[in-house]
C-alpha cells in the first residue's frame, strides 16, 4: 500500500516543442483533476450537519451531535498535520484519489449499515475515521499546485482552486435535497453522497499527475523563469525533504507559521460555527424547512465562490500580495454580519439568508489566504506540512469548539451563549492577524 504513495519516477527527457505542447494540457488537467477531486471530498465531509434535525428528532441531544460531529475536525485536523508530510513524499495521484475512496465508503457504511448511527460513540469513530482520510485532500492539491505553478502565478490560480471548497460544500444540500426526493430516507444523505464521491475518486486517478518531472518535463520555475522570493530558492528544493528536515528546518521553526496557524482555529470557529449549526438553528429558531435550510446552507457556501476569488485579487492587487490587512478587513465585515444574522427576528427569512450569503462571501477569503500563506513561507517540498500544520490548528481547535463548545453552549445557555462565542472568535482572529502585519512586511520585504 505503501508503495503506491510514492512520488512517481522521472520519464526521460522531451524535446523543448514536446514541452511547449505538453505542458499547458497537462497543467489545465491536473488543475481539473484536484478542483473536482477537492470538491468531491467536501461531498462526504459536510453532509452529516444535515442529518443532524433528523437524528434530534431520533432523541439526540446537540451536545451528542456536536461530540459525534468533533470526530471529524479531530481526526482531520491531526492527518491533515501528520498525512500532509507523507504527503510531501507520496504521489500525489494516488495519495488523493485513495483518500476520497476511503472517505465515500465510509460515509456508505453509515448510511446503509443501522448500527452506524445507533450510538453517539460509533457515529463519532465512523466519522473519526472519516476526518483522518479527509485529511488526505488538500496536501497532495497543495503539492500539485507548488509544482505546476510558478510564485507569480500562484496566488490567483490558488484562489481559484480554492473556491472547490464552495463547490463541493454548496453541492452538499442540492444533492442532500435529491436524495431526500428519491429515497424518502434522511440516510441518503450519507450514502447518496458517498456513490458520487467513489465516481469522482476514480476522476482525480485519471487526471491528476504528481510532478512535472515526473512527466519529461522541467520545474514550473524553470520553464517560466520565475522563482520565489520568500526563501532562497535552489536546486536542492527539487529533492524531496527528510521528515526531519521538514518539520524542524521549515515548520516548528516558523514564527509566522505559527502565528497565521494560531490564528486559523479562530477563522476556523467562525466558519464552522455559523455553518455546521445553521439547518439546527434555521429550523429550530426561525422556523426553516429541511429544503429551505439545504438550499440556505447551499447559499452559504456558494457565495464563498466569488468572495474567494475577489480577497485574492484584492490581496495581489492593492495590497502588493500583503496577507494580512485583507484578513483583517473580511473577518471584521464577517463579524457584522454574524451579529445582523443573529439578532435578526425570526420572520424575516430574506435577512437571514442574505447575512448567510454576505459571511460566506467574506469568510472564506481569510480561509484561503491562511493557506496561501502558509505556502508562500516554505520550499515547496514542505508545502503540505507547512499546510497540514495551519489545518492542524484549524480544525483541532477551531472547528472541534465550533462542534463540541457550541454545541454544549447551546445545550445550556441557549443560542444567543452560541454566538458570544462565534462573536468572540471574530474578534481574536483579528487581533492575532494584526500582529502579523510587520512580520509580513518585513519577510516580502526580504
Amino acid at each position: 500500500m505503501i508503495g503506491i504513495f510514492k512520488p512517481a519516477v522521472h520519464k526521460d527527457g522531451l524535446s523543448d516543442e514536446a514541452i511547449d505542447e505538453s505542458y499547458p494540457k497537462l497543467r489545465l488537467q491536473v488543475f481539473l483533476g484536484i478542483f473536482i477531486g477537492y470538491a468531491g471530498y467536501y461531498l462526504v465531509r459536510k453532509n452529516f450537519t444535515l442529518a443532524m434535525p433528523s437524528l434530534i428528532e431520533e432523541g439526540y441531544t446537540k451536545t451528542e451531535l456536536g461530540f459525534a460531529l468533533s470526530g471529524v475536525a479531530i481526526a482531520y485536523g491531526l492527518s491533515k498535520f501528520i498525512m500532509g508530510s507523507v504527503s510531501d513524499r507520496s504521489n500525489a495521484r494516488a495519495f488523493m484519489s485513495f483518500g476520497l475512496m476511503a472517505s465515500a465508503l465510509i460515509m456508505i457504511v453509515m448510511g446503509t449499515v443501522p448500527i452506524a448511527t445507533s450510538s453517539v460513540s460509533v457515529m463519532f469513530c465512523l466519522l473519526l475515521a472519516n476526518g483522518w482520510f479527509q485529511g488526505m485532500g488538500w496536501p497532495p492539491s497543495g503539492r500539485v499546485m507548488v509544482h505546476w505553478f510558478s510564485p507569480a502565478e500562484r496566488g490567483t490560480k490558488m484562489a481559484l482552486w480554492n473556491v472547490a471548497h464552495n463547490v463541493g460544500g454548496g453541492l452538499v444540500g442540492p444533492i442532500a435535497i435529491l436524495g431526500m426526493a428519491i429515497f424518502s430516507d434522511y440516510h441518503s444523505i450519507f450514502y447518496f453522497h458517498g456513490v458520487i464521491a467513489l465516481f469522482v475518486a476514480l476522476y482525480i486517478y485519471l487526471t491528476v499527475r504528481d510532478t512535472p518531472q515526473s512527466e519529461g518535463l522541467p520545474t514550473i520555475e524553470k520553464y517560466h523563469q520565475n522563482y520565489p522570493t520568500a526563501f532562497a530558492y535552489d536546486e536542492s528544493h527539487e529533492k524531496e525533504f527528510s521528515a526531519k528536515e521538514i518539520f524542524l528546518d521549515y515548520v516548528l521553526n516558523n514564527k509566522l507559521l505559527w502565528a497565521i496557524a494560531i490564528a486559523n482555529a479562530f477563522v476556523y470557529l467562525v466558519r464552522y460555527g455559523v455553518l455546521d449549526w445553521a439547518p439546527t438553528y434555521l429550523s429550530e429558531v426561525k422556523g426553516f424547512s429541511f429544503e429551505e435550510s439545504s438550499w440556505a446552507y447551499a447559499f452559504y457556501e456558494w457565495a464563498g465562490i466569488p468572495g474567494t476569488l475577489i480577497c485574492g485579487y484584492i490581496s495581489d492587487k492593492y495590497f502588493r500580495a500583503s496577507r494580512s490587512p485583507v484578513l483583517i478587513i473580511f473577518m471584521l465585515i464577517t463579524m457584522i454580519c454574524v451579529i445582523v444574522y443573529w439578532l435578526n427576528p425570526p420572520g424575516n427569512p430574506g435577512i437571514d439568508i442574505a447575512m448567510l450569503i454576505t459571511i460566506g462571501f467574506f469568510i472564506y477569503g481569510p480561509v484561503m489566504l491562511i493557506g496561501l500563506f502558509a505556502l508562500d513561507l516554505v520550499p515547496k517540498k514542505a508545502a503540505g506540512t507547512a499546510a497540514g500544520f495551519t489545518g492542524l490548528f484549524g480544525y483541532v481547535g477551531g472547528a472541534v469548539a465550533a462542534n463540541v463548545a457550541i454545541g454544549y453552549v447551546v445545550d445550556r445557555a441557549g443560542w444567543d451563549a452560541g454566538f458570544m462565542l462565534i462573536v468572540g472568535a471574530c474578534l481574536m482572529a483579528i487581533i492575532l492577524v494584526s500582529f502579523t502585519i510587520k512580520a509580513e512586511r518585513r519577510a516580502n520585504n526580504v
